[in-house]
């Protein structure tokens, strides 16, 4: 299920479902809005969006309260999380998911939202998007390669491909806007040379490994799944979220596996990536690629969470096509 495309005019709501908006710099906030209100939308923001406790979140009431009414509101169109953080799974069990099933729209965020999306979507079907959260437009520089994606899977039905980006950057930009370090893209790494098809189901592995074993886990049969994590993560952290993830049951009918860039803090090398993904025997014979511009390197893609993709993967070539028909 597709919620409808969002179109200028539409209102877009902001919500806190995990770490209260409260710590984002006013200037941040200020230009993020000026972003999107540029794009013709009506910016808006949940009641609890600037509660905090001292956790930096608010109670489970209000943040449901702020999610319930953003999808109930006619007016609102899409729905975008301020923020990431740690606890967007305490949410799960006290959702309405008839209520979201009766009312679809764009919800888009990334890393630990990673928990409400794969939720929703395992329980109505509607496709969710891992993408930029609302703080992401309050990036001064180096925004468009995650503006027009977005745009891409939000505001159009034609198919789009996540191709490299031409510069990347792991900069801490919320601390320092004009000091920033942008590297040359060499492109994807291709460990595993292949073709497939198949529904995007992933987010951040972390996050993932919190739904095993519950009733919001989406299934991985024929999936396309696509996984990153942030600079907690390093490598043998990894190796066994990986392989946690590899002993559900259905993991044995992956398709292709994508993997997002690393922060630097990580210290994941690529020699790493290569050796723990290639000692995966439920990886093999199915194409992977890593350094793909997702995740928590900027700039990134916006995934749709249940939408068709295929992809290509030749030492000289890669191509990753999302297809957004219903």
């Amino acid at each position: 299920m597709f919620a409808p495309k969002l179109v200028p005019g539409d209102e877009i709501r902001i919500i806190a479902p995990a770490t209260s908006m409260i710590i984002l710099k006013g200037a941040q906030l200020d230009l993020a809005v000026e972003r999107l209100t540029q794009l013709g939308f009506k910016v808006t923001f949940g009641k609890y969006a600037d509660a905090h406790d001292e956790f930096f979140s608010s109670s489970i009431e209000e943040r449901i309260e702020d999610l319930h009414e953003a999808f109930t509101d006619p007016n609102v169109k899409g729905i975008l999380t301020a923020i990431g953080g740690y606890n967007s799974n305490q949410l799960l069990k006290y959702i309405d998911y008839d209520l979201i099933a009766s009312n679809p729209k764009v919800f888009c965020g990334y890393s630990d939202i990673t928990a409400l999306q794969l939720a929703i979507y395992k329980k109505t079907g509607l496709v969710t998007y891992s993408g930029p959260h609302f703080s992401t437009f309050g990036v001064k520089h180096g925004l468009e390669y995650t503006l027009n994606s977005f745009l891409d899977a939000v505001t159009n039905d034609a198919p789009y491909e996540i191709s490299p980006s031409e510069t990347w950057s792991d900069d801490a930009w919320y601390l320092e806007q004009e000091n920033r370090t942008f590297h040359e893209n060499d492109g994807y790494m291709v460990i595993r040379e292949g073709e497939a098809s198949g529904k995007l189901i992933g987010g951040n592995l972390s996050t993932m490994n919190l739904l095993q074993g519950t009733e919001f886990m989406p299934s991985l049969k024929d999936s396309i799944l696509f996984i990153e994590d942030d600079e907690e993560s390093h490598s043998r952290s990894f190796d066994r979220d990986v392989q946690s993830l590899l002993h559900l049951p259905d993991a044995a009918s992956i398709k292709a596996l994508l993997i997002g860039r690393f922060q630097k803090n990580s210290n994941v090398t690529e020699e790493a990536l290569r050796k723990i993904i290639l000692s995966k025997v439920e990886l093999r014979n199915i194409p992977i690629i890593a350094n793909v511009n997702f995740g928590h390197v900027q700039p990134f893609a916006t995934l749709p969470i249940g939408s068709f993709a295929t992809v290509k993967a030749a030492s000289d070539k890669t191509e990753i096509f999302i297809e957004q028909d219903e």
